[in-house]
């Protein structure tokens, strides 16, 4: 590109959160940045949308390279808000991330991470959501660095077909261990829940929900099996969930009510 991209950068962890910070100084060496994310943790909300309380957004300076905005809504209102209000031109492209956690598989569906990337694939607008599989705090993010950048970099430079955006997990290893970059379908599997019921002081009973992965493909081609073997996963998302292998089967079916005369 002839000029440096605009480069609109969010998270689901917070704007505190260490992936993010890690995510906007690779940015910085590839685009002017500007960051709008979260003022508090938005993990696991999907594609949540505040439609019933007012949004508020306040510009903050935490290292001062770039214009950073905290929002009290979730992961797609701050790209909707970034998009609308803030920016002035759209975005050559939004990242999200780094997760703080695995994205993989079914793990897309709930992800906040990924639906503020599949927001921006909703305004064709390419997008990125990058996710570490390790859930601590403070994880260390340096191996990411040069994966985050090359894919970007790459985007950029090629683009993508338009509504798709790339889901793309890091497995927790030093960075000479990992065999490079994958491109993988998306697992089938899924969590089997549990909850744990307890009863508090008063009586009333609550629940924390728990759960295990399980992983039911054994497809060498899918996200889960690149990351149990050392790959960095990308798969390529997009916001239609048309089943449209079904729809001539569906086709068959006699779903003309009226009576015939």
């Amino acid at each position: 590109m002839s000029k440096r991209p605009l480069i609109l950068v969010t998270n689901d962890d917070g704007i505190t959160a260490p992936g993010l910070r890690t995510l906007i100084s690779v940015m910085n060496l590839i685009g002017d940045v500007v960051v709008v994310a979260p003022d508090s943790p938005q993990s696991a909300m999907g594609h949540a949308i505040t439609i019933n309380a007012t949004l508020h957004m306040e510009k903050v300076i935490i290292d001062g390279k770039q214009p950073e905005y905290s929002c009290s809504g979730t992961p797609a209102d701050c790209v909707k808000l970034a998009v609308n209000e803030i920016l002035g031109r759209r975005p050559d492209i939004c990242v999200s991330g780094i997760n703080h956690g695995s994205n993989s598989s079914i793990n897309v569906i709930y992800s906040g991470t990924m639906s503020a990337a599949l927001e921006a694939g909703i305004e064709s607008i390419p997008a990125i959501g990058f996710s570490l599989l390790d859930y601590n705090w403070n994880a260390n993010f340096e191996h990411c660095k040069t994966f985050v950048e090359t894919i970007t970099r790459q985007v950029l430079e090629h683009g993508l077909p338009d509504g798709v955006v790339l889901n793309v997990n890091i497995p927790n290893l030093e960075k000479d261990a990992i065999k490079g970059i994958k491109i993988c379908r998306q697992a089938r599997a899924n969590w089997k829940e549990e909850f744990d019921k307890r009863t508090n002081p008063m009586g009333r009973d609550y629940y924390w929900l728990s759960g295990k992965f399980v992983n039911m493909d054994n497809g060498e081609d899918t996200d889960e099996w690149a990351l149990e073997h050392g790959y960095v996963s990308v798969v390529p998302v997009h916001f239609d969930l048309t089943a449209h292998h079904a729809i001539q089967k569906l086709n068959t079916w006699q779903l003309n009510t009226k009576t015939q005369k």
